[in-house]
């Protein structure tokens, strides 16, 4: 039961990590004291030790099989952190007024908007195939909660993400998506040397999950 009880913890902590520093109030009092990138700096911190904490939990937490584990399920993940590892490098940092983890959202180009052109929540997406892609090799109950509700957790988010940012934005809201959806296709005047080095960040952010996985979460991701 203690290994219930600590995973319990660990999901709660995590999500309330994840609701209260972004609600109006609080947001603004941590942004005046840490100042905006301080703010985020420390929000990504908190968000991946805690992150760390839930899945060693989920480990910990007693094992419940529902569906038993056969070689071709890894080859699932290991397709799709491809993309979640292209989705992180492409959007992370760069600006982007839909979402959060934008930088200088106040030069965002909506002419060329980049990755924002497919998806407004880049980092969310990622998560959510991150997620999805993780559950079929992971056929017990605690990772099956664990990955599921990361799933539903970054899919929910998108919405709420896109009904707070309308209600800011109003009619500018609009305005930026249709522009956006109206830009331009990527040309190859668009393969700039920041392109050039995220898509070598993405590679190897991908090889390095993949070396260091068994350290990490202790066990292989191949077949």
């Amino acid at each position: 039961m203690a290994g219930w009880t600590e995973y319990a913890l660990a999901f709660l902590a995590f999500f309330l990590s994840h609701a209260l520093p972004v609600r109006p109030p609080v947001k603004r009092r941590l942004v005046a004291g840490l100042g905006p990138q301080g703010f985020t700096l420390g929000y990504s911190l908190l968000s991946l030790a805690l992150l760390a904490w839930l899945i060693a939990a989920a480990g910990r937490a007693p094992f419940l099989p529902l569906w038993g584990w056969a070689p071709w399920q890894a080859t699932i993940p290991l397709t799709a952190m491809a993309a979640v590892c292209l989705l992180v490098a492409l959007g992370l940092g760069r600006p982007n007024p839909f979402s959060f983890g934008g930088l200088k959202n106040e030069t965002f180009d909506p002419a060329r908007p980049g990755l924002v052109r497919w998806t407004r929540h880049p980092l969310l997406l990622a998560l959510a195939i991150w997620a999805a892609a993780h559950m079929p090799p992971n056929g017990d109950l605690a990772h099956l909660l664990l990955f599921g509700s990361f799933a539903a957790f970054a899919l929910l988010g998108m919405r709420l993400i896109d009904r707070r940012k309308r209600r800011q934005m109003g009619e500018d809201w609009e305005d930026l998506v249709e522009r956006v959806r109206e830009s331009p296709k990527p040309t190859g005047a668009d393969l700039t040397v920041d392109l050039a080095w995220r898509l070598s960040a993405a590679a190897l952010l991908y090889i390095l999950l993949l070396l260091l996985h068994p350290q990490l979460f202790g066990v292989s991701p191949l077949p």
